[in-house]
């Protein structure tokens, strides 16, 4: 049984602060091609071993996060993930699932009307040996009852990350936000 208070209903929004002062609304969308409209901003995955444990990415100034990155050129949603896990986790995608979107809006300007989709998946992995690359410098397998308490997705947008957790692992995460 899931927690309504703990995850996101598809298509309800939530006001979120970025680093930046910008002010975006974020939803959660059913892993549904088309994808919602918007700019693609990316992909996400949340990586499972074999032995059912998460792989986590972090750097010196960068908290503990899912696996992701941007597109490069044309990549398509799959490639996106595919590059960017291996780039970032030294991990190899064997199969994967879309299991949702983020869309986020901006409503504030200088950036006012902006809108970035994300593609959120569930991939199972093959974890190889750790060669950092870039900004990523630590890389964490964890059991997945861990994963959700050592990535830092803020209080706002919780509930959406949630979901996708809890849709690519079946998890329920009790603890309130």
């Amino acid at each position: 049984m899931t927690n309504a208070n703990n995850m996101a209903r598809y298509g309800v929004g939530f006001d979120y602060r970025d680093g930046e002062g910008q002010d975006w609304i974020g939803s959660w969308h059913r892993p549904e091609i088309p994808s919602p409209n918007g700019e693609r901003h990316g992909s996400s995955g949340v990586c499972l071993t074999s032995d059912g444990d998460i792989v986590l990415v972090g750097g010196d100034n960068i908290p503990w996060e899912f696996p992701d990155g941007r597109p490069e050129g044309e990549e398509d949603w799959w490639a996106t993930l595919e590059g960017e896990v291996f780039e970032v986790s030294c991990s190899s995608v064997e199969e994967a699932t879309l299991r949702g979107f983020i869309r986020i809006e901006c409503v504030r300007l200088p950036q006012k009307g902006l809108v970035r989709i994300r593609s959120l998946w569930e991939a199972m992995v093959s974890v190889h040996p750790w060669v950092p690359q870039h900004e990523i410098t630590r890389r964490l397998v964890v059991p997945s009852y861990e994963a959700l308490e050592r990535v830092e997705f803020g209080r706002v947008l919780g509930p959406i990350y949630r979901r996708w957790f809890h849709e690519a692992t079946g998890y329920v995460d009790t603890n309130p936000l």
